[in-house]
């Protein structure tokens, strides 16, 4: 009778031999050992997630096992494999030997370092698994906490309700701009400060990452003609330093209307209702002259400070009032630019930045924490 076949070895086997007896006769066959190494590697950790644990203790321990087993000083895998496979390659194969020996031990270090977030633990531990010790698979899995809008999301979404009940429409445009709609357009000219390298992020000479979405309403006004009354949320982007008040990204809305025999007055009683509807109907507004080159007559709309409700503190600088947007009547050349007669229509415009009317609505004083993805703060919306 012949001789019994002798069982394959195992990795465990294989890792503890020298090249030259496991038969090697190139450099495939090494990539093979280590390509073998490496899918126990997976098949053990992928084992271990599966399996869970039942408390933080057993956690700890089954980490600290499955370490001791690939990274031990002695006894590890990627220690033996380093002493019987990459210091018995010969010179042919010692710089193949060593790419794969490389890789597999950068593989490890990251499974060891992932594995203690990626084993669960298991509530009810007793019931959780079964005699055998494996999990019963007839039991709830674990349910993902629900997440939730974003509070710059939700402030924009908030605004857009409240002008869409007032029969506005949501436009949206490109946000890499040229410098002729960004610009030009509306009535910025070449040497106002704006269009400085160091407050405008250039793709090139005649392209840029807008700075406000004012270009919206200029292709609105090109597409559609008047009359309009438009609504133009968006990101917007400048070259600001980052601090609590200012960020590189935020989010703007802008607002048009062009009507025949639209006057100022129509904008402070649409912005006043705004205010209202946003703040409470405590709020109350004051509008300051200002400049801005896309209107004329400019101003800045003020409301009754949120925080001490008009009495006086540090926020509105003991004023009681605190400034929200920028706002006035479209200039004629802006109109023209949109391809409308200023003689025959006229229009109002506002712009206010969302981030900030989100700090004044939840009280938050530090813009960067919208934008830094930090779990704590957000569940809190």
């Amino acid at each position: 009778m012949p001789p019994p076949a002798r069982p394959p070895m195992t990795i465990d086997q294989k890792v503890r031999k020298p090249l030259k007896e496991l038969d090697v006769k190139g450099v495939g066959d090494i990539q093979r050992l280590f390509f073998e190494l490496s899918q126990t590697l997976d098949g053990e950790a992928n084992s271990l997630v599966i399996k869970g644990a039942r408390s933080e203790a057993e956690r700890e321990q089954i980490c600290k096992t499955f370490r001791n087993r690939w990274l031990g000083r002695k006894s590890g895998l990627i220690a033996q494999a380093d002493e019987n496979w990459l210091k018995t390659a010969g010179t042919d194969y010692k710089r193949d030997a060593g790419r794969f020996f490389n890789a597999l031990r950068a593989q490890v270090e990251e499974k060891v370092t992932a594995l203690p977030a990626e084993i669960r633990l298991h509530v009810g531990v007793d019931a959780v698994f079964t005699d055998a010790g494996s999990p019963d698979l007839t039991l709830p899995g674990h349910r993902r906490p629900r997440g939730s809008v974003h509070p710059v999301t939700r402030v924009m979404r908030e605004i857009e309700d409240i002008f869409l009940g007032l029969g506005f429409s949501i436009e949206s445009g490109p946000e890499i701009e040229s410098v002729y709609y960004n610009f030009e357009a509306l009535n910025i000219p070449e040497s106002h400060p704006a269009r400085d390298d160091w407050d405008t992020l250039y793709v090139d000479s005649q392209t840029l990452l807008r700075t406000h979405t004012s270009p919206v309403q200029i292709r609105a006004m090109e597409k559609h003609g008047a009359p309009l009354h438009i609504l133009c949320p968006g990101k917007c982007y400048r070259h600001d330093n980052p601090d609590s008040t200012h960020a590189t990204m935020f989010h703007q809305v802008e607002g048009l209307a062009v009507d025949t025999d639209i006057s100022f007055a129509d904008l402070k009683g649409t912005l006043d209702f705004f205010a209202r509807k946003f703040f409470g109907e405590k709020i109350r507004t004051n509008f300051f002259p200002s400049f801005f080159p896309f209107t004329e007559p400019s101003g800045d709309l003020a409301i009754s400070c949120v925080f001490c409700e008009g009495e006086g503190c540090r926020v509105c600088k003991e004023s009681g009032w605190v400034e929200v947007m920028g706002c006035g009547m479209v200039h004629p050349e802006v109109l023209r630019h949109g391809g409308i007669d200023p003689e025959r229509y006229s229009g109002w415009a506002f712009g206010l930045g969302v981030e900030r009317f989100a700090m004044m609505k939840y009280d938050i004083n530090d813009i960067q924490l919208f934008h830094q993805g930090d779990v704590r703060f957000l569940e809190q919306f």
